[in-house]
């Protein structure tokens, strides 16, 4: 099935065509459509399209260098730096940058002796590279933790952690902002547990940095942004944060595999899973919407378009999500009202076990923000003229 903003239809001719004429395309081309899905997000297809300029042309370091930070974008680290490797070593390319993603990757995987060689060799071979810079910070952060580094062992176990979370737990925002000024141990627990910590010590931590509104928070979330190491879902909560309380700027932020200069007002961030709530509504809503025939992989993509853009649009008041299974089915509405799709409020009902009343009540409350029903209207009268007097 088609979307509603997309014609459908076969082109006809009266004659037939005596010769097949093949439709042949060169590496570049798929280069190009490889580079086009990756901007648009569609990370399967713009593999499929890397992939194809390799095997073309096998030779071209740049297919295979593209295609790992492809890799390394969607975590398939070790695949990626193999890639990498092979690039310097087998390869005449003069492609430095490898041994810096190769880095982050060894970062991300917690090898940290391989990232911190590989540093050294990208300064090595490249010491005035776009990413020198990033390079010596990270090092030089990685110097400070010289001894722990050498244990291997640099997480809080579960004591520490327990130990930590009582800490912070029940703080006031008041008393949480006057031990953060005021007391270099705090500091130093604070910084420990938000690099070292489970990820829910991290989010407390970072939650309690964005409400203390002062610059010893706005310099520690400022240093997590950049650090090429933490995960991007607790980036992303950072860079709210920032966004909601400081967000001129301007700030260094790891993303796409660099360090780059942002003004956060301007910033919109990557469509991260930000709540682990926000993620099961949208789980919920494919995971129903897989059980159905009724879809095509762009309704996929629209769904989770349409829930990223209202988490985007309500935050930080975005509305408390005690049922997931609610907003799944709102979300879903959302959908099939936005394409003309024509599944009711009484079948979506039936299929995630909630009432028609609760899926009406979500569905206003997403679409009194996107405004889905002006907009499906809009797409198509937009669609019927462009369409007019013509016969399928």
């Amino acid at each position: 099935m088609g979307r509603a903003d997309r014609p459908k239809g076969i082109i006809k001719t009266s004659e037939r065509s005596l010769k097949v004429i093949p439709f042949i395309q060169d590496a570049l081309y798929y280069t190009r459509m490889g580079a086009y899905y990756n901007n648009k997000n569609k990370l399967s297809k713009a593999l499929l399209f890397l992939q194809k300029a390799i095997e073309i042309e096998p030779a071209n370091p740049l297919n295979h260098y593209n295609l790992a930070c492809l890799l390394s974008k969607t975590s398939r680290l070790k695949e990626a730096n193999h890639i990498f490797k092979h690039i310097v070593q087998n390869m005449e390319a003069e492609l430095p940058e490898c041994y810096f993603f190769m880095a982050v990757n060894h970062g991300l995987m917690e090898e940290l002796a391989e990232a911190k060689r590989c540093l050294l060799q990208y300064l090595h071979v490249s010491p005035e590279g776009e990413m020198a810079d990033e390079a010596e910070d990270i090092l030089l952060a990685m110097e400070e933790d010289d001894e722990e580094l050498a244990t291997g062992d640099l997480s809080l176990d579960a004591g520490e952690n327990e130990a930590l979370l009582g800490l912070i737990g029940d703080i006031s925002n008041v008393r949480f902002k006057e031990r953060l000024l005021g007391e270099e141990e705090f500091r130093r627990a604070l910084q420990r547990g938000l690099y070292q910590g489970s990820d829910i010590i991290k989010e407390a931590i970072i939650r309690l940095l964005g409400q203390s509104d002062c610059e010893e928070a706005r310099k520690l979330l400022a240093d997590f942004i950049t650090n090429p190491w933490v995960k991007e879902r607790l980036r992303q909560v950072a860079l709210l944060e920032l966004k909601r309380r400081a967000p001129l700027g301007p700030y260094r932020v790891f993303t796409g595999g660099t360090i780059k200069e942002v003004d956060l007002q301007n910033y919109p961030p990557p469509a991260p899973v930000w709540q682990a709530e926000w993620q099961q509504v949208i789980e919920c809503t494919l995971a129903n919407m897989r059980r159905s025939a009724y879809y095509s992989d762009e309704f996929y993509e629209d769904a989770e378009a349409i829930w990223l853009d209202f988490i985007n649009h309500s935050y930080p008041q975005v509305p408390r999500i005690d049922k997931p299974q609610t907003w799944a089915a709102g979300l879903e509405y959302c959908l099939n009202r936005f394409h003309f799709l024509g599944l009711t409020q009484k079948e979506l009902a039936g299929a995630y076990g909630v009432s028609t009343a609760s899926i009406r009540r979500k569905y206003n409350e997403i679409d009194r923000l996107l405004q889905i029903d002006q907009k499906a209207y809009r797409n198509m009268l937009i669609f019927l003229t462009d369409n007019e007097g013509e016969q399928f």
